[in-house]
């Protein structure tokens, strides 16, 4: 997406809208070495590198019945579960999207 004003990139957040989930932190252990089984004398762990968990996002139009009308959401693989359970009308109510 551009703004056109300063001709820059502007990003949205990588967050869901209805269950709240967002990038995480974490970490990722190398290894180093030959594997037992492979003839060698084993895996041994080197150090520990910083990655980040990144939720499963989809931008989505949904439609609301009541409303008559779609509702575009950014929204995660589970928070469409949640939407199919409790209906699109309550869950984006109780999320504060209308």
């Amino acid at each position: 997406m551009w703004d056109t004003n300063l001709q820059r990139t502007v990003y949205m957040a990588r967050t869901c809208k209805i269950t709240g989930a967002k990038v995480t932190s974490g970490r990722r252990i190398h290894r180093s070495g030959k594997a037992k089984k492979k003839g060698g004398i084993g895996r041994h762990v080197t150090k520990t590198v910083k990655r980040q968990f990144k939720p499963n996002l989809r931008q989505k139009r949904i439609w609301v019945p009541e409303l008559g009308r779609y509702v575009r959401v950014k929204v995660s693989a589970r928070g469409l579960k949640t939407i199919d359970k409790n209906g699109a009308y309550n869950t984006l109510k109780k999320a504060g999207l209308i």
